[in-house]
């Protein structure tokens, strides 16, 4: 067995019909021979999607080989008793040139009853919004299914809509059952639950170069909805601290934080027991390690395994990076 190092992937890009140029204007990604670029799988384990290592001595090896082979070396014990060969995060970036539909997601509960599947629960970093952005999070009163019901039908959901302005390092987590959409003018980056089951419930009438409209989940979604509404969508944090890192999401599933870095800075792992990625917004950093070192630029998602227990981040240039893992 090959040793194990942090790993990179090839990129896995998805065509939508609200996809843009970002992905590869911003991000520097050559999208070609697609139309447009709405989303890139960065690191993925799901079936049919599985990310493929781009460099090194394991270069060529799917993501789930991987696993199979190295267990909770690669991922940690913990990890591994509970998701066995699947991979638990889905990380990707997402451009909208138009806004997405509608939607929710529904939790475990629910995905593996009808689905045998996990839920999706995921959290978005806007690295780059253009002027007037907005997204929705959420409903902007308290509501139950049928008052819901009511303005779905008389094409009135809009207005029950919590808008959000957008700038750039807002911070939103979605839960499991919260109806939102990305709005036009947004680059993200997802960190989310191993999962790709949508309830798309409203598409804002458009058709595709066919001529066709989406297929919508309106039944699907009645169950998944939380109805509820919330004081605070927007994740409040401390945008102005550097060279340390900086809390975003916590939640079973995965924990994240920003660290926007001019300086070198060690990360130690010993207590964690799980795989950790970086996802790299902005400038440019070595990776180093014991036994090496791995570059990293803007664009670029970063696997370190759970056996690698302290790296130090050393800017090339300054850099901005998402800190995700699984928790304890």
């Amino acid at each position: 067995m090959a040793t194990l190092y942090p790993l990179k992937f090839k990129t896995i890009f998805k065509d939508k019909i609200w996809g843009g140029e970002k992905i590869n204007k911003v991000l520097g990604k050559n999208f070609e021979p697609l139309p447009n670029c709405g989303e890139t799988w960065e690191i993925s384990g799901v079936e049919g999607n599985i990310s493929e290592v781009s460099e090194g001595a394991l270069k060529g090896k799917k993501l789930t080989e991987l696993i199979e082979e190295y267990k909770g070396v690669l991922v940690g014990e913990k990890v591994y008793e509970k998701s066995g060969n699947e991979f638990p995060l889905l990380v990707k970036f997402i451009d909208a040139n138009a806004d997405l539909s509608i939607q929710v997601h529904p939790d475990d509960t629910l995905a593996k009853k009808r689905h045998n599947s996990l839920g999706k629960t995921e959290m978005w970093y806007i690295f780059q919004a253009d002027e007037n952005t907005k997204l929705v999070s959420g409903f902007n009163k308290e509501l139950d299914k049928e008052t819901y019901l009511k303005h779905l039908n008389e094409k009135t959901l809009t207005e029950i809509m919590n808008y959000e302005d957008v700038e750039d390092d807002d911070v939103f987590f979605i839960p499991a059952g919260r109806v939102h959409t990305i709005g036009k003018g947004c680059l993200l980056a997802e960190i989310q639950q191993t999962s790709d089951i949508t309830y798309r419930i409203y598409d804002f009438d458009r058709k595709d170069d066919q001529g066709n409209t989406r297929e919508l989940h309106t039944e699907e979604a009645l169950d998944a909805i939380d109805y509820k509404h919330y004081d605070q969508y927007k994740t409040q944090y401390d945008k102005s601290v550097k060279n340390a890192p900086v809390k975003l999401a916590s939640c079973p599933y995965f924990e994240t934080n920003v660290l926007k870095c001019s300086e070198s800075i060690e990360r130690n792992y010993e207590n964690l027991d799980s795989f950790v990625i970086y996802v790299c917004f902005n400038g440019s950093l070595d990776i180093e390690f014991d036994g090496g070192s791995i570059s990293a630029k803007k664009g670029d998602a970063v696997l370190v395994p759970a056996t690698i227990n302290n790296v130090v981040l050393k800017p090339s240039s300054s850099f901005s990076i998402l800190e995700s893992y699984v928790p304890a």
